[in-house]
């Protein structure tokens, strides 16, 4: 019997490994197939991706930062708040912290982690979120790129569902891959922590270290890089300031995870993992910081320059080095405040029981509040959405609301109308003060207010007011270039002068009443005789006057009237210090200025700016207004006890008090070898005012503001600003200045009492 060989069965298992390498092989060709076909935007089915040149000039949006002269910063100016930060000043602890919480392959992996990503297929497998797949890399292409925005997700595909998400994510894949092409580990680690948004307006981890932390980032402390670490899972869930107890608890996880990958000992997490979360939280803006007015007058100068120079103040990251000493603002801001706070609580009480605008007869203003409200902002704003109709505004402008009110002892939470929120604010006294370097022009303190943040209006480049008396020195320095000189003497009696309309302007004296007695017009200067600088101006013409304060600085318009010689043509505090600014520097004004520099982001200098001057008085003519204006500051003058005496100064000053009519506006403006000033007071409105001199006037209500800064200025030996007398010319003068070396005295004018005109006439208080 044959026997038949029983053939064996064929395994199927070659096959299965077979349609599998080919199942895969051909997921594979459909995979990088569709990642091509993402990154040409095959059929403009994906959308965009960002170009190569945009590959290799990334840019985010960088803060320019305001520098003071002794170069402390004084603040920034952005759309983001960001400032750059290179990788050698990243804290160690905060470069593990991020490793060990966000992407512990980072060092490892070229853009994309297969382990993370194979862990996250997992995960969805199984019906589980947990736990994230991108690197640090994949988050700076979404960041650095904006990969989820509407500019790069113009495709078809992208409103389908279920494709949006992965061909975001694929574009990202893409990016990170070629970021790790183009960069180092440690550049893109740098760009990502600079770019990133940590919440409270702090783009960047510089920006984030400063507002949480009160602090530089290479300064961080280990727990304190955890909590910003904490911030890139959710910045408002996990904020230390919104949500303490998120932010603790996430705090510690990153610690625990530093734990795990052996950057922090287990005991070192034990003893850390229960303290607090120290803020010292302050979110950058307008508002806060030194010399905010300052600041908001410099960006106008700023955006004007980089408008014509083709740079974005906001986003260019520019580096502006200022005049400002940040010692002298903080003693200027400091006297301001202290003054102000005494002279407004004298202010409430002079006032109590009534309201303080007020006409020339002292009676209160009718619908002053009606009126004034009309100017803001709330009642255009009310009166668009109304369409005008009165009713609808009336409610609204007394309708009761939640707001915050500035007080000198801080501010308050209360519920009031914007009618009484004006009435609250009109009661408050206002000010500006300034000082420079004469020989510079260089502005060292740039005060513009009582408070920034509730009172936006600058009263020192911005606002223009009567100057009152300290315009006086203006004609006598035009008296001195026509060969007046000093010692010269004239009669205290009335002057009336001839106007073109047929009137006469017979302005008083600040007491009412005209002595008959002799004085030089250094003395007169010095007590601020409104006779004699009627006589002087009538001798010399309005016209002089006005080229004379031209000359010096003044840009203001100013009406070639007598009265201005007593100062009835508003000025700018601005143009009043540069203007006396001249005397100190020999004759030559120079112009006030604030920017010394500005440089881009990597230093390197865009301009240097140098003032304008002009030659404007001669060295003899400046050298004896310096002699006058001193006299101020001596027995009988009007700046002599408060500054000899109160402020305990007892070098060298020259000085002039300015009051104007009703007291509305009180100045002073001072000069010492190596430093101007000027300070001004009065209320946002000219009818809101002390109602007596002996409160209203420049000594009581500006001069205090001066002597108290120039006291905390010699006090800081670090400034090493000069008590030494002040500079004598280069050449003798062509008269004598010690008034007692003159035999038998001056002699009068002979002329004086026959040329002007004796006769009864209205006082003008205008020009008081």
């Amino acid at each position: 019997m044959a026997t038949t060989t029983r053939p064996k069965p064929k395994t199927v298992f070659p096959k299965i490994i077979s349609t599998l390498w080919l199942l895969f092989l051909s997921g594979l060709a459909v995979f990088i197939l569709y990642i091509y076909a993402v990154s040409v935007n095959f059929l403009n089915l994906f959308g965009d991706l960002p170009n190569m040149r945009t590959l290799e000039n990334p840019k985010s949006a960088l803060s320019s930062v305001l520098y003071s002269a002794d170069n402390k910063e004084l603040g920034k100016y952005f759309r983001e708040n960001r400032t750059p930060i290179e990788f050698s000043d990243l804290p160690e602890n905060f470069v593990h912290a991020l490793m060990a919480t966000e992407d512990i392959r980072f060092e490892e992996h070229s853009g994309i982690d297969p382990e993370a990503m194979a862990r996250v297929a997992g995960s969805l497998m199984i019906g589980s979120s947990k736990g994230g797949g991108s690197t640090i890399t994949q988050q700076l292409a979404k960041n650095l790129f904006r990969t989820r925005g509407e500019e790069l997700n113009n495709g078809y595909l992208n409103d389908k569902p279920g494709f949006r998400t992965l061909i975001h994510k694929t574009k990202e894949w893409i990016m990170a891959v070629k970021l790790e092409q183009s960069y180092t580990k440690q550049e893109i680690m740098t760009m990502y922590l600079n770019i990133f948004e940590f919440g409270s307006n702090a783009f960047g981890l510089q920006s984030a270290s400063k507002t949480f932390f009160g602090k530089d980032a290479k300064d961080l402390e280990v727990q304190e890089s955890a909590v910003l670490v904490g911030l890139f899972k959710n910045p408002n869930f996990y904020s230390p300031k919104f949500n303490s107890d998120n932010s603790k608890h996430r705090r510690n996880v990153v610690l625990s995870q530093m734990v795990k990958y052996g950057y922090m000992t287990q005991a070192e997490f034990d003893n850390l993992k229960n303290t607090d979360i120290a803020l010292k939280y302050r979110v950058e803006n307008q508002n806060v910081g030194l010399a905010p007015y300052f600041r908001t007058e410099a960006s106008k100068f700023l955006l004007k320059w980089c408008r014509e120079n083709g740079y974005d103040l906001y986003a260019d990251g520019l580096k502006i080095y200022t005049t400002i000493d940040s010692r002298m603002q903080q003693y200027a801001e400091q006297a301001v405040e202290e003054h102000m706070k005494d002279r407004q609580k004298e202010f409430f009480s002079h006032w109590k029981g009534r309201n303080p605008w007020i006409d020339r007869q002292g009676k209160e203003i009718p619908n002053y509040l009606q009126t004034a409200i009309k100017r803001t902002d709330r009642y255009r704003n009310l009166n668009r959405q109304f369409d005008g109709n009165q009713d609808s505004i009336n409610f609204y402008l007394n309708k009761k609301i939640p707001m915050t009110i500035f007080t000198y002892d801080g501010e308050k939470e209360v519920q009031m109308s914007p009618l009484d929120s004006l009435k609250h604010y009109k009661h408050y006294l206002q000010t500006g003060f300034m000082a420079m370097e004469p020989q510079t022009g260089h502005i060292k303190a740039w005060v513009g207010g009582i408070n920034y943040k509730h009172f936006k209006y600058d009263h020192v480049k911005q606002g223009a007011r009567q100057p009152g008396s300290v315009f006086k020195p203006f004609l006598y320095t035009a008296a001195i270039e026509n060969g007046y000189y000093p010692c010269y003497e004239t009669l205290d009696t009335q002057v009336c002068i001839p106007l073109g309309d047929g009137t006469m302007w017979c302005p008083n004296n600040a007491d009412n009443k005209f002595s008959g007695e002799k004085f030089t017009l250094r003395k007169a200067m010095a007590q601020s005789v409104n006779s004699i600088s009627a006589f002087l101006v009538n001798k010399l013409g309005a016209e002089t006057l006005v080229k004379t304060a031209r000359r010096m600085g003044i840009t203001t318009p100013l009406e070639a009237n007598p009265s201005l010689a007593l100062g009835v043509n508003d000025v700018t505090l601005y143009d009043m210090v540069g203007a006396y600014g001249t005397y100190v520097n020999s004759g030559t004004w120079i112009e006030p200025n604030f920017i010394t520099r500005i440089e881009d982001k990597h230093g390197n200098v865009l301009h240097e700016f140098v003032p304008k001057t002009v030659d404007a008085l001669s060295e003899e003519t400046a050298y004896m207004m310096v002699h006058m204006l001193k006299a101020a500051a001596e027995p009988g003058g009007t700046a002599y006890y408060g500054l000899r005496h109160r402020n305990g100064l007892k070098n060298e000053i020259g000085g002039k008090t300015g009051t104007t009519q009703n007291y509305s506006d009180a100045w002073f403006m001072g000069i010492t070898p190596d430093l101007v000033a000027g300070a001004w007071v009065g209320g946002d409105d000219r009818s809101i005012h002390f109602r007596t001199i002996a409160l209203g006037q420049g000594n009581k209500l500006a001069m205090p503001i001066y002597g108290n800064f120039m006291q905390k200025v010699y006090a800081d030996k670090s400034l090493e600003r000069s008590k030494d007398p002040f500079p004598k010319p280069s050449t003798p003068l062509s008269v004598e200045l010690d008034c007692a070396k003159y035999n038998n005295g001056m002699p009068v004018d002979s002329s004086q009492q026959d040329e002007f005109y004796q006769v009864p006439a209205p006082i003008d208080l205008d020009a008081f």
